[in-house]
């Protein structure tokens, strides 16, 4: 056995030095498996330790419960207003109002909003003109209601978005301690069978599991509109979307990511403070949104844009050098790229669906592998098309 051993050794010691080849492709794959263990074991588990310190009493939260009032943006949305408002409306808070600002919609939401609000007293309604000129309405439509609020803290959701359960405004309100500004909550999409609906569910997961974890950095880079609060004086005192009112989104994303800093944001990952929204049902819908999501990346620190881009690169690095390692002409090959990557989605399955527990998300087993391939690349594409892609492409609504 120890001849066997040594044998090996000399060998792999002789491939070392004398074949260049196998030395780069080591040097990459350890190098790409080092960060991405980073990533996963040091960065996206922040969450975790995070939730430990809730369970120990360690986290600090506002015991009262101050009014709120709830913002929701609508164009053409009556179906969902019909489904979902009621949702909301129906909090178990004892001071809130719900505004919900009517975008120009031509079906009949402005008929559903007068008949809801003979019902839900604190249901509070405004419009845009249908002769508004505005790059981006949704911007537009957002200020108005927060102009239109009567209290200091504000919740945003969607038309097609419902909390998953009636403490959801409790849930988020009590984050807002002292030197708190900025809360961020977790959005999820509908479960449906079908490969769209999990490559959409895994998306929104993996993009969930990043913001939330940097978010416990003390400084946020984005977070979802389906799902978020901040306070009215704070949003003045930021001038609101004034820095980039060039671009048709980013209301919720980039107001984010230029304002939260100093531990200012606190998130809630509590799965009842979760709000889910319907998922596209055709590929085409989900490309066109997903195009709007990352039409404002560009935009985004640079710190956060380094971040980001290190986990991707590393992670292409990683598959890459496994390619290349199983395909020296060597046994020593496939067994270190075979070892690397078990390990590697080992610890991406455990961490990814521990995440989705504490979401309250279903969990992920086959598929994952693909999926972590295949999202990079579409995103690849649709930023070099948003490049060629004229500006009207990514209008909400």
């Amino acid at each position: 056995m120890r001849e066997y051993l040594i044998n090996h050794y000399l060998i792999l010691q002789e491939l070392w030095i004398n074949n260049p080849t196998v030395r780069v492709v080591v040097i990459c794959l350890v190098a790409c498996l080092l960060i991405q263990c980073i990533y996963y074991l040091g960065i996206y588990t922040r969450i975790f330790r995070y939730t430990r310190k809730i369970r120990k009493g360690k986290v600090a939260f506002e015991t009262t419960l101050p009014p709120v009032s709830v913002i929701i943006c609508a164009r053409n949305e009556s179906h969902n207003l019909e489904q979902f408002l009621p949702l909301v409306l129906e909090q178990d808070y004892p001071q809130f109002e719900v505004i919900v600002v009517n975008d120009r919609s031509l079906d009949d939401t402005e008929d559903l909003l007068k008949l809801m609000s003979h019902r839900y007293k604190h249901l509070k309604t405004t419009f845009i003109p249908e002769r508004a000129k505005f790059l981006d309405t949704k911007k537009m439509a957002v200020s108005l209601g927060i102009k239109s609020a009567s209290n200091e803290l504000l919740l945003f959701t969607d038309a097609d978005c419902y909390p998953r359960s009636k403490d959801w405004l409790k849930l988020m309100v009590r984050n807002f301690t002292e030197n708190t500004q900025l809360v961020l909550g977790y959005g999820a999409y509908e479960y449906r069978k079908g490969l769209l609906n999990f490559l959409i569910r895994f998306d929104t997961l993996t993009i969930g599991m990043q913001y939330l974890n940097i978010a416990l950095g003390k400084r946020a880079y984005m977070g979802v509109g389906r799902n978020m609060g901040y306070r009215q004086s704070f949003f003045q005192q930021t001038s609101g979307f004034a820095k980039h009112l060039n671009l048709q989104s980013g209301d919720d994303d980039l107001f984010i990511n230029e304002n939260s800093k100093n531990g200012n944001t606190r998130i809630e990952i509590d799965k009842q403070s979760v709000t889910i929204s319907k998922a596209k049902e055709s590929f085409k819908q989900w490309v066109a949104q997903k195009s709007r999501h990352l039409s404002t990346a560009h935009c985004y620190r640079f710190k956060d844009k380094c971040f980001i881009g290190i986990e991707l690169v590393s992670r292409a690095g990683f598959y890459a050098s496994i390619i290349a390692a199983a395909g020296l002409s060597y046994p020593y090959g496939i067994m270190a790229a075979a070892v690397a990557f078990v390990f590697r989605n080992l610890i991406q399955k455990v961490v990814i669906n521990r995440t989705a527990k504490q979401l309250g998300e279903k969990k992920f087993y086959l598929g994952v592998t693909l999926m972590d391939i295949l999202l990079p690349l579409i995103n690849l594409f649709l930023h070099i098309k948003r490049r060629f892609a004229p500006k009207s492409v990514y209008k909400w609504k």
